[in-house]
């Protein structure tokens, strides 16, 4: 019994690691960064930026076609511009298209 409760402990203790939270500071992240991996995951990174500018414009309205399309452009924008920041690329990449 006393050797049950020593191994739930010290699975407790060992999975408290895992949880362990990350910040990234996105204005320092790389287009080679980015594209490369280097950093978390850049899809989440690129649904972020996506979240982040359309919040600066107040659009409320999400259209998951568009933002899937913005990503793939955002990472070949990166693949191209490698040294350029990944939120000035994401500026260029998610600015509003204008329709008529």
């Amino acid at each position: 019994m006393q050797k049950c409760i020593i191994l739930a402990f010290s699975l407790l203790f060992l999975s408290s690691g895992v949880r362990s939270q990350t910040t990234v500071e996105v204005s320092r992240i790389t287009c080679d960064q980015f594209f490369l991996h280097k950093i978390k995951d850049p899809q989440k990174i690129a649904i972020w930026l996506s979240g982040y500018y359309n919040g600066m414009r107040k659009n409320t309205t999400l259209d998951v076609s568009v933002l899937e399309e913005r990503a793939e452009t955002l990472k070949d924008f990166c693949y191209s511009n490698p040294k350029v920041y990944v939120m000035d690329a994401a500026e260029r990449v998610f600015r509003p298209t204008i329709t008529k």
